[in-house]
């Protein structure tokens, strides 16, 4: 698995890396269920990226990715039936899940270790047209690291496969943001007041910063298959070595050319490699080459795609 690759962590920003002195402030992420706990960590180190492309200061770095990684603690205080029900929330059920931002607010209040990622808690769902909770704050109201998370946090939302949701790719992921970066076209008709009609909900920078992230690596991702597949080429270039020997083998019929080409063929396999499965195992490795061909042409096509995405 060379090639496997993870968008939030390709300048491994993980929570080993952090100063020893922030692991009790992360700790507290074991108190969330599975989902949330793994869109938490996704969430802080997506922050994280987003803030190097963005050119912030180391301090604010590490500040926006705890925060990120705490964004959604108080969901700890929300029902465990609400939090990780699969079909959509009723009406009732979302009201109570959007008090998550306030409890998070308190939960990080009550501890000092915590208070300084309370903003994150409590304003990553405001909205830069003032269509957001808890407060419906506008644009100057909002901080900063706040907005990184809203766009951190739906990315994660949308992109990954989560309760009712389903999968939605990346492309289609990044023009939900980009056209949430927008004014709202008939701000008299959305479902609740629009205080500033001419922003949209997300901060158009920021959106930038993440397309420039999933570009580099998406990049990335296509070197670590391209190493991946030039060691398996030289593998392949081994069992074919073994596969001429083989039919060599078959075609004579003297004994001392047979075992001569057999002997050949037995120091050439490797591993759990034999005689017997060589050449399943030769032609498993040719699929593999087809495909991950195929994978590398398709996200090149992605990237120029994402590099025409305008927002």
């Amino acid at each position: 698995n060379k090639e496997k690759f993870d968008f939030y962590d390709s300048t491994s920003i993980k929570v080993y890396n952090l100063d020893k002195k922030l692991r009790y402030e992360l700790a507290i992420l074991d108190n969330l269920d599975p989902i949330t706990k793994r869109h938490s960590i996704n969430v802080g180190n997506l922050c994280g990226r987003i803030c190097q492309y963005l050119r912030l200061n180391k301090k604010f770095i590490v500040h926006a990715i705890i925060c990120g990684y705490l964004h959604d603690i108080g969901k700890t205080q929300i029902p465990i039936e609400i939090v990780t029900k699969p079909d959509r929330l009723t009406e009732e059920e979302f009201e109570i899940m959007k008090t998550h931002t306030t409890k998070g607010y308190q939960i990080c209040m009550q501890d000092l270790a915590l208070r300084p990622y309370a903003e994150g808690a409590l304003y990553h769902h405001e909205a830069l047209n003032g269509t957001g909770y808890p407060s419906g704050l506008t644009i100057k109201d909002i901080p900063f690291v706040a907005r990184v998370i809203r766009v951190a946090d739906e990315f994660d939302a949308i992109i990954s496969k989560r309760q009712y949701k389903s999968h939605i790719d990346i492309i289609d992921t990044l023009k939900i943001l980009i056209q949430e970066s927008k004014p709202i076209e008939h701000p008299e008709n959305y479902k609740v007041p629009v205080k500033n009609p001419k922003v949209g909900l997300l901060n158009p920078t920021i959106v930038k910063a993440l397309i420039k992230v999933i570009i580099d690596d998406t990049e990335y991702e296509i070197s670590c298959i391209m190493d991946y597949l030039k060691n398996l080429k030289v593998e392949i270039k081994r069992l074919a070595e073994i596969e001429k020997y083989n039919k060599k083998r078959l075609s004579t019929k003297d004994k001392k050319k047979q075992n001569y080409y057999l002997e050949g063929m037995k120091c050439l396999l490797i591993g759990q490699e034999t005689i017997e499965n060589y050449d399943e195992v030769l032609t498993s490795y040719r699929n593999i080459v087809n495909e991950k061909n195929a994978l590398i042409d398709k996200l090149f096509k992605e990237i120029k795609v994402f590099k025409k995405l305008k927002v």
